[in-house]
C-alpha cells in the first residue's frame, strides 16, 4: 500500500474516531446505558489502532516537511538525518498496522465452554481425556484465569468418557479457539504389561459462550428431563432427581448436567452449554454466508482426523496445522502449551494478512 494512500485512509480513521469520542459526549448517548457502554467499547477496542494510526501521519507529516528543509543549506544535514530515520520506522509502523487492521473475531472477547470426549482407544483414550483436562487447568491458572466443571462423565479405569467445563478470564477464546480439533496421543499405557505403544485420541471442542441477548430460546422449543445424578458424589447423588437434560425441539441439541448441587443450578449450567451450541452454530452459518474457510471442529473422533499429536516417547507434541513441535510434558504440564497457541495465532495472523493485501 502507497504511503499517501494509507495516510488518507488513516486520516479518515482518525476522524470517525474523533467523531466517536464526541458522541460520547452528546447527553441523548448518556442518557442510554446500554448505548453508552456499546460506544464506549467500540472506542476502547479501536484506541491501540488510533494510536498506532496518528503515529504514523505524525510521521508522514514530518517526512514531509523534513524534505522541504532540504532547499535550506543550513539545514540540508539535519533534514537528510531525519528523513533517513523516519524511512526507517516507516515500514514497521505499516506492517503494525496492517495487523491491526485484519478485523479481530467477535467472540475473542469471550468466556468459553469446552467439551473434551474420549474417542478412539477404550480406556486409554479416557485417561488421554483425563490428561488434556488436566493439561487446561494448569494453562488456566497460568493465564490467572477460573474452571468451572458442568458435567462430568467419568471412566470407571480412570480419566474421562466426557467433560464439560467453562473457562473464564480475560480474551480466553482468542487463546483457546486453536485448541478444537482431534488430539492424538502415542505413549505405553499404564496398564501396558508388554511395553507396547498404543494410540488413541479424544475431541476438544471449544465454544464460545454466549449471552441471553445474543441468542434467545423459546421456552416453548425445550422439553426439560429431570433424573437422578449417577457416579460417586454427596448425599443427595441418587437420592434426587437433581440433574437435568434439555433437549432443543428445533434443532435435536441435547445438553445436560448433573455436577451442580441442586436441579435449578444444573439446569442454568445445561442451558449455557445450549446456548454456547446455538451461538456457535449461528457464527458458523453466518460464516458459511460470507464465504469464509471454516474447518469443522471435531469430526467423526478417527485417529486420522488430528490435529495434533502428543508422542510420549519421543518426548514430541507436533501441532500439523502448522508444523510446529513441542515437548511432550512441557505441553501436558501446561507450561509450553502457550508456545504452541503462540504460534499458531501468528500464522493465523499471516494468513489474514496475506489474504487481506
Amino acid at each position: 500500500m502507497q504511503d499517501v494512500d494509507m495516510k488518507n485512509k488513516l486520516s479518515t480513521f482518525l476522524e470517525a474516531y474523533a467523531d466517536l469520542q464526541r458522541k460520547m459526549g452528546d447527553p441523548a448517548v448518556l442518557s442510554d446505558q446500554k448505548g453508552y457502554n456499546r460506544l464506549a467499547k467500540e472506542y476502547a477496542s479501536q484506541g491501540p489502532l488510533a494510536k498506532k494510526a496518528q503515529e504514523y501521519v505524525s510521521a508522514l507529516d514530518d517526512l514531509e516537511a523534513a524534505k522541504e528543509m532540504l532547499a535550506d543549506a543550513d539545514m540540508k544535514e539535519f533534514a537528510h538525518e531525519e528523513i533517513s530515520s523516519i524511512e526507517a520506522r516507516l515500514p514497521q509502523l505499516e506492517e503494525d498496522i496492517k495487523i491491526m487492521l485484519i478485523p479481530a473475531d467477535p467472540a475473542d472477547e469471550k468466556d468459553i465452554i469446552v467439551e473434551i470426549r474420549a474417542a478412539a482407544g477404550g480406556d486409554e483414550a479416557a485417561i488421554f481425556a483425563g490428561d488434556l483436562f488436566k493439561m487446561y487447568e494448569r494453562f488456566a491458572s497460568s493465564q490467572k484465569w477460573k474452571i468451572e466443571v458442568l458435567n462430568v462423565s467419568s471412566s470407571e479405569t480412570g480419566g474421562y468418557k466426557e467433560i464439560q467445563f467453562k473457562v473464564k478470564g480475560d480474551h480466553v477464546y482468542s487463546l483457546m479457539k486453536f485448541e478444537s480439533g482431534v488430539h492424538r496421543v502415542q505413549r505405553v499405557p499404564k496398564t501396558e504389561s508388554q511395553g507396547r505403544i498404543h494410540t488413541s485420541t479424544a475431541t476438544v471442542a471449544v465454544l464460545p459462550e454466549a449471552d441471553e441477548v445474543e441468542v434467545e430460546i423459546n421456552e416453548n422449543d425445550l422439553r426439560i428431563d429431570v433424573f437422578r445424578a449417577g457416579g460417586p458424589g454427596g448425599q443427595c447423588v441418587n437420592t434426587t432427581d437433581s440433574a437435568v437434560r434439555i433437549t432443543h425441539l428445533p434443532t435435536g441439541l441435547v445438553v445436560q448436567s448433573q455436577d451442580q448441587k441442586s436441579q435449578l443450578q444444573n439446569k442454568i449450567a445445561a442451558m449455557s452449554v445450549l446456548r454456547a451450541r446455538l451461538y456457535e452454530q449461528m457464527l458458523a452459518e453466518q460464516q458459511a454466508q460470507e464465504g469464509a474457510e471454516r474447518l469443522a471442529q471435531i469430526g467423526t473422533g478417527d485417529r486420522a482426523e488430528k490435529i495434533r499429536t502428543y508422542n510420549g516417547p519421543q518426548d514430541r507434541v507436533t501441532d500439523h496445522r502448522i508444523g510446529f513441535n513441542s515437548s511432550y510434558n512441557g505441553v501436558l504440564l501446561g507450561s509450553d502449551l502457550i508456545n504452541v497457541i503462540n504460534a499458531l495465532q501468528a500464522a493465523d495472523r499471516a494468513r489474514k494478512l496475506e489474504q487481506a493485501v
